[in-house]
């Protein structure tokens, strides 16, 4: 038998905060908290099925909404195929057209329960930013990085990843505790490349696994975030096997790291994201303008290196 497919809706104000669904009396998981959505019916695609629920259900108009994550889940009645997509535009005020209540909630602290149990990794992956900066000392020196970082995290930066190849042992230690110590200042993590000793003698809140060391890795390490560089389908899919929390796949423009190399294009990397559980950010010549069109193609967000520090 094959999975039921459905689609279900984060719907995103502009605060950050989502809106969940309890599934009503006289329903399997009656008085469960939920994702708004509904079986994808025979001939209709997911986006479509989307906007009709969202209409019958909530009585609103789906205005802007970017394919996501893709879950799949076997519950004891059945399996299914979550198709999540982000409403982050509507028309209407919802309200329960089917007598279900529902309440704005948080990613980091919800406060209704019991959740069906396929949305706790989705509540992780909406607790993650939209920009993932990539440290780059190398190109402009600590001292300067450092005060740049501070901008940027005054500016809003709330995820950092720190990899800096060219530097010893010590250098990248020092450098990452300064780094560690400035984030924790605005609430903001920070995952070391590479280097798991290093990651925890600095006080990361996890690492970043180089796409070699991903393809080396057969459990997730034991920290509280794990990154994954991925340029291809069989990375992508060994980041999601040991439970990765996000990958990050590239590069996708053409990048002064790489010259002379084009990038995969929109069009491929939309292709790699179908189906795919973990959300994902798109690197390579990255800059805020292109976030839209990041989200269109089912990413999360975008990666950047030298655009993260043009403050």
């Amino acid at each position: 038998m094959g999975r039921v497919e459905v689609a279900a809706a984060v719907i995103l104000r502009d605060d950050g905060r989502f809106l969940l669904a309890q599934r009503p009396a006289g329903k399997v998981y009656a008085g469960y908290w939920e994702f708004p959505g509904g079986k994808v019916e025979l001939g209709e695609s997911a986006a479509g099925a989307l906007a009709r629920e969202l209409h019958e259900e909530l009585g609103i108009d789906v205005e802007c909404a970017y394919p996501w994550i893709t879950r799949d889940y076997d519950y004891e009645h059945a399996a299914v195929r979550l198709r999540f997509f982000r409403v982050a535009r509507w028309h209407g005020e919802p309200h329960g057209r089917e007598n279900q209540r529902f309440s704005w909630q948080s990613a980091r602290n919800p406060t209704v329960t019991p959740l069906l149990p396929a949305n706790g990794p989705v509540l992780r992956a909406l607790d993650l930013p939209a920009v993932y900066g990539i440290s780059n000392a190398a190109e402009l020196g600590a001292e300067e990085y450092l005060r740049r970082l501070s901008r940027a995290l005054q500016n809003g930066l709330r995820l950092l990843q720190i990899r800096e190849k060219q530097l010893t042992e010590n250098k990248l230690v020092e450098l990452a505790t300064q780094a560690v110590e400035l984030a924790r200042g605005h609430g903001a993590r920070v995952l070391l490349n590479g280097s798991v000793e290093a990651a925890r003698l600095v006080g990361a809140d996890g690492v970043h696994l180089t796409a070699a060391q991903l393809m080396r890795t057969e459990a997730r390490p034991a920290f509280k975030l794990i990154g994954a560089s991925c340029h291809d389908a069989a990375e992508l899919a060994h980041a999601a096997r040991i439970d990765a929390d996000f990958a990050v796949l590239g590069p996708v423009l053409p990048t002064p790291s790489h010259p002379g190399m084009p990038g995969m294009g929109w069009e491929n990397f939309a292709a790699l994201l179908k189906d795919y559980p973990l959300p994902v950010y798109a690197l390579g010549g990255m800059r805020e303008e292109n976030l839209e069109t990041a989200r269109r193609a089912g990413a999360h967000g975008i990666s950047m290196l030298r655009a993260a520090w043009e403050v």
